[in-house]
Parts: C-alpha cells; sequence; structure tokens
C-alpha cells in the first residue's frame, strides 16, 4: 500500500511541483495524460520548473523640467512661456 501511495506521488511530482503556477491546470492535464511517457512527466516536470516570466511594464511620466515662481505647479514643457496653472509669465 505505502508503495503505491509513493508511486502516485512520484507520478504526480510535477504537478505538486506547479500547483501555485498560472499553467497549472496545463502541467497537471500534460502530467495526466503523457506522464506514462518519460518523456511527457520530465516535460510537466521542466514545465513545473520554470519561473514565470512577467512582462515588466513601464509608464513614462513627464518630468516637470521648470517651476511656475508664483503657485509652484511644474510646466512639463520646457519652451513654454506662460505657467498652464495661474497664467504668469514664466
Amino acid at each position: 500500500m505505502l508503495h503505491l501511495v509513493l508511486g502516485i506521488l512520484l507520478y504526480f511530482l510535477p504537478a505538486i511541483i506547479g500547483r501555485h503556477k498560472r499553467d497549472a491546470a496545463g502541467i497537471f492535464l500534460v502530467n495526466l495524460l503523457l506522464g506514462w511517457t518519460v518523456i511527457g512527466w520530465i516535460i510537466a516536470l521542466i514545465w513545473a520548473c520554470t519561473s514565470e516570466n512577467d512582462p515588466v511594464r513601464y509608464v513614462s511620466v513627464p518630468v516637470p523640467q521648470r517651476y511656475c515662481c508664483q503657485c509652484g505647479s511644474g510646466i512639463a514643457y520646457s519652451g513654454a512661456h506662460f505657467c498652464t496653472a495661474c497664467g504668469r509669465a514664466v
């Protein structure tokens, strides 16, 4: 009985390792359907052990180059002659 439990745990080892990944259902299905072949089990194990690469998203925010001396708001356009907030000449 112990050998049966250990065999099942070893068979589903890739599914156990990858249970918290985004592709957990795919890993489980490959392990379940193709795990009886050694190649399918190895593919599921490699898939479960690889890291998830989330693309890094960068947001560009215009940084004010100058500030208005009267109201203190930032002036994003460096060639501006007037403050967009208060209208004073910069």
